[in-house]
């Protein structure tokens, strides 16, 4: 590499990057000029491209971070919580991954993953894993959400069942799995990429929740065209930059009665003449998604 080229993160530790430049994954250092800069964002992460210089002949740096045209991230948890918390830069689509059986379905949480990607404008795709463990009256979720227009895959990491959907739809995309540790993300990865033998874990019994078994997120190159990130599983998801006076638009079957509404900054909480509360109330808005939309306006407001 004689002068500076592009490149993809395929991996991100403390204080390296694996770039990935044509065919060959460089290790790289970030140069200090970058890191000394004051962000409220990460500054690399998988998905990011960027431009690779050589500093020495045994040294690579990261001298350019290029401008991000997508991402999923969330508000960084705990201590800093000022800061936002990107998982994955100029993605597609967002795998949202939960199961059947362990760890228990949370359709709150899938909402809170669902807001984010559409006020990121990721496309998202519900991807439900275990489904050899499927009781009956577990879907009967599924036609709410495909209603809105969200896609709703069932798949088995176990048994294989979905497997050739499942990788019909990463094609050419760039995607990533997100979900609460234990729903089976590196297991289903392994099941598209047998050759990668990525670590599982368990579920405690005890709790009934998965147990982290990724802790790098990376990104891996698809056979048929197009990358697949594993990332950490998540069991704190804020919002990142959402104003609250746009929630509403970040929920489909809310936009379209928006406008129908007798206040033009109307909450859809409490107002008189709310097309909002009027659907919720005939049932064409359900109404545990319409109590995610004011849960997550309180906390979003708090």
């Amino acid at each position: 590499m004689s002068k500076p080229v592009q490149g993809l993160v395929v991996r991100a530790t403390a204080g390296f990057v694996d770039v990935l430049v044509d065919a060959e994954v460089i290790q790289c250092r970030i140069r200090g000029r970058l890191k000394k800069t004051p962000l409220d964002t990460d500054l690399c992460v998988i998905g990011d491209q960027v431009i690779v210089a050589r500093e020495d002949q045994q040294t690579c740096l990261v001298a350019e971070v290029l401008p991000r045209r997508s991402r999923f991230s969330r508000r960084q948890p705990g201590k800093g919580r000022g800061k936002e918390d990107v998982l994955v830069a100029n993605l597609d689509q967002l795998l949202v991954t939960f199961s059947y059986g362990r760890p228990l379905f949370n359709a709150r949480l899938l909402d809170r993953f669902l807001v984010i990607a559409e006020h990121q404008r990721v496309q998202p795709i519900i991807v439900m894993n275990k489904s050899d463990l499927e009781q009956p009256g577990d879907s009967s979720w599924h036609k709410i959400y495909e209603s809105i227009g969200y896609p709703v895959l069932k798949v088995s990491a176990g048994t294989g069942e979905g497997i050739d959907a499942l990788g019909e739809v990463l094609r050419g995309k760039i995607s990533a799995f997100v979900g609460p540790s234990g729903v089976g993300k590196s297991s289903l990865i392994n099941q598209i990429l047998p050759g990668l033998g990525l670590g599982v874990a368990s579920v405690s019994e005890h709790h009934g929740k998965g147990r982290h078994a990724t802790r790098v997120a990376s990104l891996y190159a698809l056979p048929q065209g197009g990358f697949l990130a594993d990332t950490p599983g998540i069991r704190e998801l804020a919002t990142w930059a959402l104003p609250i006076d746009q929630l509403d638009r970040c929920f489909p079957e809310l936009t379209r009665y928006r406008s129908e509404c007798a206040f033009r900054s109307c909450t859809h909480t409490h107002e008189p003449q709310c097309a909002v509360i009027d659907a919720m109330h005939r049932g064409t808005i359900d109404r545990d998604r319409y109590e995610s939309y004011v849960r997550l306006r309180e906390s979003t407001s708090a």
